[in-house]
């Protein structure tokens, strides 16, 4: 097996673990207050990957810190937002809507920092909120389907800070400082709620096994190795997979059941992802052979 295809598997793990998150996320905050267990999930997936990088974040830059802050304050904003948003709505619309992220970030990059936002990218956004229209059940968006959105949003905004962040500093030092921040804001908040309790319970235990070490620590690891040896379009491809292993996993595993209109709304929503991630990498120009 070439190492092309090892890192392509490796990349249907890790997307298919990040599916599976959103079953045992929701499954884990009935016992435990949601700040909680993001304070929870994400201290030892920053302790872990500090120690992993500590020599490249000893030498990271003043700006570069400001940078991974800032990263990490979306990358707060979009999970509290995704796990609040899971309290009121199914794992399969929770999956489905995050991915709208691919969606919005040419739209936030064509607002905030001028960029150009091509008429396919306007069609994928038109695509997307029928999508989301049918997927919320014509209209009956409920406030978890909203909390999810914002979600959305928020990684749009961090995918940008990250495109202008990696071209001038480490991504294992950048990918620490923010995972350092979400932790210590939800542990900052969580504690004059008296949200802080312990966690226990089998269910507990393992949803933060899996998302602090496998989706947090481990996931980014394989997805930076993976991205290194396999085609940048049938990279995309993969990860966007994620929405849909979420529905999967919803249906088989929280009893999760859409009706025809919402099963539209997800396949356009997917289509819509999918346009934006695939069709502009297949587009880029293969330079000529030289002699």
């Amino acid at each position: 097996m070439t190492r092309e295809h090892v890192s392509e598997l490796a990349l249907v793990a890790v997307a298919a673990v990040w599916g599976l998150t959103f079953v045992m996320v929701q499954d884990a905050i009935e016992s435990l207050p949601t700040l909680a267990f993001l304070a929870y999930r994400f201290i030892p997936a920053a302790l872990l990957v500090a120690f992993v990088f500590r020599s490249r974040l000893r030498e990271l830059s003043p700006r570069g810190v400001r940078l991974g802050l800032l990263m990490g304050v979306f990358l707060t904003a979009g999970y509290v937002f995704q796990t609040l948003g899971l309290e009121s709505t199914s794992a399969s619309n929770a999956g489905f809507i995050t991915g709208l992220f691919v969606v919005f970030t040419p739209v936030l990059g064509a607002v905030f920092l001028r960029q150009r936002l091509t008429p396919l990218a306007w069609a994928a956004a038109a695509v997307s909120a029928v999508g989301l229209y049918l997927l919320s059940g014509s209209g009956d968006f409920n406030s978890g389907d909203a909390l999810v959105l914002l979600c959305a949003l928020a990684f749009a905004a961090h995918i940008l800070v990250t495109g202008r962040a990696v071209d001038h500093h480490d991504v294992g030092a950048l990918l620490a400082v923010q995972l350092a921040v979400c932790g210590v804001v939800c542990l900052v908040l969580a504690a004059p709620l008296g949200d802080l309790e312990l966690p226990r319970g089998e269910q507990v235990w393992s949803a933060l096994l899996v998302t602090s070490l496998a989706a947090s620590a481990i996931g980014f690891f394989v997805q930076s190795y993976a991205q290194q040896h396999a085609p940048p379009a049938r990279t995309a491809l993969i990860l966007a997979a994620e929405p849909a292993f979420a529905g999967l996993f919803g249906y088989l595993l929280a009893d999760d059941r859409l009706s025809a209109l919402s099963w539209l709304g997800a396949g356009l929503i997917m289509a819509a992802i999918l346009t934006v991630e695939i069709v502009p990498r297949l587009r880029t120009p293969r330079p000529l052979p030289e002699g």
